[in-house]
């Protein structure tokens, strides 16, 4: 039941928001009066309808500011402001910004062990996904993180599940992807799956995205739904293929001394905050990636092509060995080989259930 409170909770400050609740960015008022102050980071735009990092932010920062009496100040820096995810995090990590929202791709620079998460095709369902998310294995590599970097996960949230589009012709087998060149982030174990492909992996940041697209430096590039309709990359994308090859974590980070030495009741309300915010961010991600950004893509001319059962198959035959293979030799190979038994692990625990079952599996209940 404090699951099912902490979501209605969620759901009350998203009405908030969506009210017309203040959405303000950087510094204010608030910030020369509180005793502490939480420089919040992260990619997305200013607007909480079009970025659920943002949403995320603006939820943790209404909740964290009105909960603490003023006493801590939460200023947000979206669309990248204060530099790229890779130096949002290295600036969480020393202590120059005290918070940030990132994907994994940046995280693999800082923790190779994230390498573990990047094996293709592994879930199925997003309801299988997110329960590894959740599940003892991924608070035990988050607790790792902490270890070795000083960098607290306050929270893994989702960026959807990853998905090809290019500008040359529609993908619907692996053997449609050769000799394209595909941007990725910069994480190796993506860039090894598309190499698996015969396609040519191209790690271009974020914010140059849509001129390298548009410039034909790179044929295509792979991104969830939503992100897709957000930084409108349908402009000078035709073709889309819905494979789902990777599930796209994002997590809250925050400078872990900074979280350590705040009163014990701050702590508290930083983090009630961060998994408040956090159930807001996967509701509003899933919901735009897989009912309103699909359909908006169609209606901005993408072609859009859902393969099948077969077709992923063959995906995930030319991918997942080659990649799980690789990702063995730059980490210890038990990470990778605990993260596919959580994803067994979390496949047999979200069964829907039948007969009198009515009970079992509810997703709230504790």
């Amino acid at each position: 039941m404090k699951k099912l409170g902490m979501l209605l909770l969620a759901v009350a400050v998203v009405g908030f928001v969506w009210a017309g609740g203040k959405t303000e960015t950087g510094p204010s008022a608030k910030s020369a009066a509180a005793k502490y102050v939480i420089k919040y980071a992260h990619g997305d735009p200013p607007d909480p309808f079009n970025g659920s990092a943002h949403a995320d932010a603006v939820l943790f920062k209404s909740y964290v500011e009105d909960r603490s009496g003023g006493r801590i100040a939460v200023e947000i820096y979206p669309a990248n402001t204060i530099g790229s995810e890779r130096e949002q995090l290295e600036s969480v990590k020393i202590g120059a910004t005290q918070m940030c929202n990132v994907s994994e791709g940046t995280v693999g620079t800082f923790f190779p062990e994230i390498l573990a998460t990047a094996v293709p095709y592994a879930f199925k369902t997003y309801t299988e996904a997110w329960a590894v998310m959740r599940s003892p294995y991924m608070q035990k590599l988050m607790a790792e993180m902490t270890r070795k970097t000083g960098i607290r996960c306050l929270n893994v949230n989702q960026n959807g599940f990853r998905n090809f589009s290019n500008n040359v012709r529609p993908i619907r087998n692996p053997d449609d992807l050769k000799g394209l060149k595909i941007r990725t982030m910069e994480h190796r174990g993506h860039m090894k799956m598309v190499e698996s492909l015969g396609a040519s992996p191209v790690p271009i940041a974020w914010g140059e995205l849509y001129t390298a697209l548009q410039q034909k430096v790179v044929d295509g590039q792979e991104n969830p739904p939503s992100l897709v309709y957000v930084m409108k990359f349908y402009e000078v994308q035709k073709y889309y293929t819905l494979d789902g090859h990777i599930y796209s974590i994002d997590f809250t980070f925050m400078n872990n001394k900074f979280y350590n030495d705040l009163p014990d009741d701050l702590r508290q309300i930083v983090y009630d905050g961060a998994q408040v915010s956090g159930l807001a961010h996967v509701a509003a991600e899933t919901y735009s990636s897989n009912v309103v950004a699909v359909e908006n893509l169609k209606k901005q001319g993408m072609e859009i092509y859902v393969p099948t059962a077969a077709e992923l198959e063959q995906f995930q035959a030319k991918t997942q060995k080659p990649v799980i293979d690789w990702i063995k030799t730059q980490i210890d190979p038990k990470w990778v080989d605990d993260f596919m038994k959580a994803i067994q692990d979390a496949r047999k625990g979200v069964v829907a259930p039948k007969g009198n079952d009515a009970g079992k599996g509810m997703v709230f209940s504790d």
